[in-house]
């Protein structure tokens, strides 16, 4: 499992909707928003911030 580092939530890689490659790294995300968020300001979310759940 990997975790969405815009909300947190549990990401299977192979089911996930979206990912991100930053710094080498790459990131799993639960909805394309979440990526949208996260392609905007990576710093923002690698640094702790999380997106409240809806």
């Amino acid at each position: 499992m990997a975790r969405d580092p815009v909300c947190a939530m549990d990401v299977e890689p192979a089911k996930a909707a979206a990912q991100s490659s930053y710094k080498g790294q790459t990131y799993w995300f639960c909805a394309v928003g979440c990526k949208q968020k996260f392609d905007r300001d990576p710093e923002k979310y690698l640094g702790g911030a999380k997106e409240p759940m809806r």
